[in-house]
C-alpha cells in the first residue's frame, strides 16, 4: 500500500498531465471549431443519447453545470444553429435538448482532430497496454462516481 506522500505524488502527477491535455484541446477545440470542452462534452452526450435528445436538467448534472449556466451554455449552442430546444409534448415543463444536423458535422470533425491528438498524448506515451489499463481504471472511478440513487 503507498504512503501518504506516494499517493500525493500519483495526485500531482495525474494532475499535471490533465491539466497539460486539457489545455491542449481547448485550444484545439476553440482555434479549429469553436467550442469550449463544454459545449464538445453537451454534444457529445446528445449523440450518445436515445433520439439524441436529453433534457436540459440531466445535461446540466452530466457537464456538471448549474441550470443556469447549463442555460447560457444551451443559448449559445442554440444560437450557433449546434442544438435546438424543444418542447415535451407530454410534460410542458420539460424542455427537450436535440442534437442538431449541423452540431452533428461540427461534433464529427472535432471528434476526429480531438482523436489525433489524444493518440498522440495518451495513447503512444502509454502504449496499447498502458493505455488500456489507463481507459479502464477511469471507467472505474468515473462508474463509482456517477450519481445514483441515495444509500441507506
Amino acid at each position: 500500500m503507498p504512503d501518504d506522500a506516494e499517493v500525493v505524488a500519483g495526485w500531482q502527477a495525474f494532475n499535471e498531465a490533465h491539466n497539460r491535455i486539457a489545455a491542449a484541446i481547448r485550444r484545439d477545440l476553440a482555434h479549429h471549431h469553436g467550442l469550449d470542452p463544454a459545449a464538445f462534452d453537451v454534444l457529445l452526450q446528445l449523440s450518445r443519447a436515445p433520439e439524441q435528445r436529453r433534457t436540459a436538467s440531466e445535461l446540466a448534472a452530466e457537464v456538471s453545470f448549474s441550470s443556469g449556466g447549463f442555460t447560457k451554455l444551451a443559448d449559445r449552442l442554440e444560437r450557433a444553429g449546434l442544438v435546438a430546444r424543444r418542447p415535451s409534448r407530454q410534460d410542458r415543463r420539460r424542455v427537450w435538448i436535440t442534437l442538431a444536423p449541423a452540431g452533428a458535422d461540427v461534433l464529427a470533425a472535432a471528434a476526429t482532430r480531438l482523436s489525433v491528438l489524444l493518440r498522440r498524448e495518451l495513447w503512444e506515451p502509454l502504449g496499447p497496454d498502458g493505455f488500456n489499463a489507463f481507459t479502464e481504471s477511469l471507467a472505474t472511478l468515473a462508474a463509482r462516481n456517477r450519481p445514483g440513487p441515495a444509500l441507506g
